[in-house]
């Protein structure tokens, strides 16, 4: 039995019909799709009809949120550092959200935005790499699973996403980074910082970034640049997360809490400061 005989909509011709008969016949004929079909057959157009309750009350879907997320390649890899916490306004929802993703064993992406939609669509790009790996018998490249991200958030421009989001791999061509947005954008680099917190901890980054860093420089540069975002964000805090990537795959490196990280970097400065004097 086929999807459209379960829905009741065997007999629709699909190259006859328009997009607002086939939205017109799922709400009239079958409450099967109907959660599944948008409430207006042109929701781009009817935006503003979307951000209003049953009551004409205006419904604010522009929402609050603020986070701290950064990558960087160097000659070991990908380092990405990460902070937990999830705010809607000035209300702290979590200290501990995860927003490091780990799609599969050679690809990691992170969470900036609307929690949900991160979430949602990196597990719906997980699903995607899989399914490629199952048909190709070959892992996916970081290049195509960021293009195949763009794709489909594309199709939801300008419908309410919230997304930032950055993927890092290691595949055939070696290390990859790359940066896509709810807006389609899709760019590769070597540096990215992104969410609120982003120009705090972008300037840390750029003072001690180098390609030559040894690993243990190179998580130290990740953490302590996440700290300092935090320390001047209020929007960015909890926990620092750290993640390399590396030819043999991903690797959690730790996590650290910021307020131990603050005790921890002044006691440092203090020994320097005393030891100059």
């Amino acid at each position: 039995m086929s999807l459209a005989d379960i829905c009741n909509i065997s007999d629709y011709d699909s190259n006859r019909g328009t997009k607002n008969d086939f939205h017109q016949m799922c709400t009239n004929f079958t409450s099967n799709m109907s959660l599944g079909v948008p409430p207006f057959a042109n929701a781009v157009a009817n935006i503003g009809n979307m951000a209003k309750d049953d009551s004409g009350r205006s419904i604010k879907i522009n929402f609050d949120h603020g986070t701290t997320t950064l990558g960087f390649m160097y000659k070991g890899g990908v380092v990405l550092a990460v902070d937990s916490r999830a705010t809607g306004g000035q209300f702290i929802g979590s200290q501990t959200m995860k927003k490091i993703v780990e799609i599969n064993d050679f690809l990691l992406g992170t969470l900036a935005g609307g929690a949900a939609d991160c979430v949602y669509w990196d597990r719906v790009l997980a699903k995607q790499c899989r399914m490629y790996e199952l048909r190709n018998r070959e892992r996916i490249s970081v290049a195509a699973a960021s293009k195949l991200m763009a794709n489909m958030v594309y199709n939801y421009k300008g419908m309410g996403l919230s997304m930032g989001m950055m993927l890092a791999g290691w595949d055939k061509r070696g290390p990859q980074l790359y940066y896509v947005d709810s807006d389609g954008t899709r760019t590769p680099g070597k540096v990215f910082s992104v969410g609120s917190g982003s120009i705090y901890a972008m300037g840390v980054l750029d003072s001690g970034y180098k390609w030559d860093l040894t690993d243990d420089e190179a998580y130290d540069l990740g953490r302590r640049s996440i700290y300092h975002a935090t320390h001047r964000d209020a929007y960015s805090g909890g926990i620092v997360r750290v993640y390399h990537m590396k030819e043999t795959g991903w690797v959690h490196i730790d996590n650290n809490d910021c307020n131990d990280l603050h005790y921890k970097y002044k006691a440092e400065k203090e020994d320097l400061e005393n030891t100059i004097i």
